[in-house]
């Protein structure tokens, strides 16, 4: 995305993990902010589905390296990522509250 005509592969991954960290922490905040406290896990996997709706269909349609890539594992890795934080959110949220939000007092 940084640098689409690069064929360095170093450089490329060099460019591609502040980006691909970047967007996972993004998802992540709004998965915390919107996924309910319980189905956790479910909920995040239907949530990278939706993601994957998003960063594949409409946004990484418009980067042909993204195009290239086979759509089905890129897809189950959004769902995977989707499971992985709402796995996350829940032990966080029996440890110390539900991350994201403010508790009432």
């Amino acid at each position: 995305m940084l640098l689409p005509h690069e064929t360095n592969r170093t450089r490329l991954l060099l460019a591609a993990v502040p980006v691909h960290t970047a967007l996972s922490l993004g998802w992540g905040i709004v998965l915390a902010k919107l996924l309910p406290r319980k189905a956790t896990i479910r909920w995040g996997a239907a949530a990278g589905v939706a993601i994957a709706v998003l960063d594949l269909g409409v946004f990484g349609g418009r980067f042909p390296r993204i195009r290239q890539l086979p759509v089905a594992p890129q897809v189950l890795d959004h769902i995977a990522y989707g499971a992985a934080v709402g796995a996350v959110l829940r032990g966080l949220a029996t440890d110390r509250g539900w991350p994201g939000r403010r508790r009432r007092r």
